[in-house]
């Protein structure tokens, strides 16, 4: 009889369900919601004009970003 282990999270080391390791998951729940949400710390919303709303990853790409023209560097 083989015995599965449980797998374990890289930040804590606690155990978490198999179907989320098997979705890709190295984090428990309670870790990779922490994770996610220092992720979005460094996320911007910007509206363009006269278009939708952009969400902004890289702070570079807000420089010379204009209510009136688009980008403009």
């Amino acid at each position: 009889m083989t015995r599965r282990m449980k797998p374990t999270c890289t930040r804590c080391g606690e155990t978490f369900s198999a179907a989320r390791r098997n979705a890709g998951y190295h984090l428990c729940l309670f870790c990779g919601d922490d994770a996610a949400r220092e992720e979005r710390k460094g996320w911007c919303i910007a509206p363009m004009h006269k278009s939708n709303y952009l969400c902004i990853t890289n702070p570079a790409d807000l420089l010379g970003l204009n209510n009136k023209g688009g980008l403009i560097k």
